[in-house]
This record gives C-alpha cells, sequence and structure tokens, in this order.
C-alpha cells in the first residue's frame, strides 16, 4: 500500500471529514476516529490544538453553527439534535476562533 505525503493526505483528509455522513451513534463513532487521525496526523491545520481552546471553541460554534447551516444553504435546525449536528459542531471547533 503506498504511504501518503503530507499534502496528500491533508486533502484526503478534509475530503473525507467534510463528507462523511452521520446518521446514528456507530457512523458518529467512526467520525471521531476519523477526527482523532486527523489531528494526530495533521495537528498543524487545527487553530485549537489543546483541550482548553477546543473546549471553548466547541461552546462557540454551537452557539453559531445556524449561521454555519443558513450561509451555506444546508436546510437543517441546529436546535433539533441529531449526530450530524454534533459532528458539525467538534469538525467546526477544530478551526473555529
Amino acid at each position: 500500500m503506498r504511504k501518503l505525503n503530507k499534502f496528500h493526505f491533508k486533502k484526503v483528509m478534509i475530503e473525507r471529514l467534510s463528507n462523511f455522513k452521520v446518521t446514528d451513534r456507530q457512523s458518529f463513532i467512526e467520525f471521531i476516529e476519523l477526527l482523532h487521525e486527523d489531528y494526530r496526523k495533521d495537528r498543524k491545520s487545527w487553530q485549537n490544538k489543546d483541550l482548553d481552546h477546543f473546549l471553548e471553541a466547541i461552546g462557540r460554534y454551537a452557539n453559531d453553527i445556524q449561521g454555519y447551516y443558513d450561509n451555506t444553504n444546508k436546510n437543517v435546525n441546529a436546535d433539533q439534535p441529531s449526530w450530524q449536528v454534533f459532528a458539525d459542531i467538534l469538525k467546526g471547533s477544530k478551526i473555529y476562533e
């Protein structure tokens, strides 16, 4: 199996995280594993690299996520919690300032 260089890994990981559909508890677990792999292998791309900053970003992004859905024309009501909304909050929190 061919080892991916950093640039290719980053491109593939961004695509996988962006397109990953979380529909139930099991797919949420798989998403968390994928997010963890991204952190381990490409920590430099994360704005919030430590737990303190990541937790702070989770709170802020959870507050603002409806704006993300509205701005990207996604028909999602963030006030109706789902596994996908939780995954989107965690995914967004890696780079949210």
